[in-house]
């Protein structure tokens, strides 16, 4: 069962209360996306760390509900 954009949000709304999350659907079938998310969390972490705490939001549903999701993450001032 596909992830809906708005569940992805949420998620990760769950764990990276501050985050600014833009989505993209790429293929219009709710199971490949882009996201670009922006949080102070992220501020001092390097990439991989960064995309660790996204992951982690989802709550094992990557792979699973969520097909592909290709991630762009940056630091708040």
């Amino acid at each position: 069962m596909p992830l809906p954009v708005e569940e992805i949000k949420k998620l990760i709304l769950s764990s990276i209360p501050d985050a600014s999350i833009e989505i993209k659907d790429l293929m219009g079938d709710n199971n490949h996306y882009s996201a670009i998310i922006k949080s102070k969390m992220f501020n001092g972490l390097n990439k991989i760390d960064q995309h660790k705490l996204v992951y982690k939001s989802l709550k094992g549903k990557m792979g699973n509900e969520l097909h592909a999701l290709s991630i762009t993450t940056e630091g708040k001032l």
